[in-house]
């Protein structure tokens, strides 16, 4: 005869083979909901992101800049920024700021933004409340928030003689620093409705004449390094481009 059954460890494993199974089922259940709650947050990104991309190309539209332009600046400010260290979670969020750097525009008249000859004294004041603008768009949407550094800052200058809150030197973000080189370099490099493009070397010159000035100089020395395929930066820069890094 067979070893007699003892009822109260049959029960005692069933038990534990039936909380296992709850468990396993529970833990699969729960797989699935984060892999659809990552399919959701992946499709929600890329219709922000494309909604961005339009509105980008709207902005380019009607401020007459030439085709591609915030594709251009994109591109070169993502670049730049790789080597600076950022990691792939900012540089996304410089991506959608840089596209969107212009739009606080969207609040500024086309009398005054498609203006043929120079700007009054008051048209400017109206022209540089444009950043202020943007942030207060962008603000409160979650998603664009960390975005904002480009859209808010990139009139600022390191000397702190830029618009809106004359900030200077570190206390410009990172981000707006690297942009402002860039935005100049695309604008003047390429054909504008009031004049042509001019050739890389002067305008190369130019950005070089602005370093510690308009423009940061570790970003100048940076960005002539990216333009012009040289073979190293400073040593002073090197250290500063190190800081970054770490």
């Amino acid at each position: 005869m067979g070893k007699p059954i003892d009822r109260l460890e049959l029960r005692t494993r069933v038990r534990m083979i039936t909380r296992t199974n709850r468990y396993r089922l529970l833990m699969e259940e729960r797989q699935r909901a984060e892999q659809q709650a990552r399919k959701l947050l992946f499709e929600l990104e890329h219709a922000y992101d494309s909604t961005i991309e339009g509105w980008a190309h709207a902005l380019d539209l009607r401020d007459k800049e030439t085709e591609g332009h915030s594709r251009r600046v994109t591109t070169l400010t993502m670049q730049l920024s790789r080597m600076f260290g950022l990691n792939e979670n900012e540089i996304a969020h410089i991506r959608r700021g840089a596209l969107l750097h212009d739009i606080g525009k969207l609040a500024i008249s086309d009398s005054i933004l498609l203006k043929a000859g120079p700007l009054t004294p008051e048209e400017r004041t109206v022209m540089q409340m444009h950043p202020v603008y943007a942030y207060q768009w962008l603000q409160p949407i979650d998603f664009l928030r960390p975005a904002l550094d480009i859209p808010h800052y990139h009139h600022e200058k390191w000397d702190g003689t830029g618009y809106p809150y004359k900030l200077c030197g570190d206390d410009i973000p990172l981000p707006a620093r690297i942009f402002a080189v860039v935005d100049v370099w695309d604008a003047m490099t390429n054909d504008r409705p009031y004049r042509k493009a001019l050739p890389a070397h002067i305008v190369q010159d130019h950005i070089r004449s602005q370093s510690g000035k308009h423009f940061d100089p570790l970003v100048v020395e940076m960005f002539l390094h990216t333009i012009t395929g040289a073979n190293g930066i400073s040593s002073v820069h090197q250290r500063e481009l190190n800081r970054f890094c770490r």
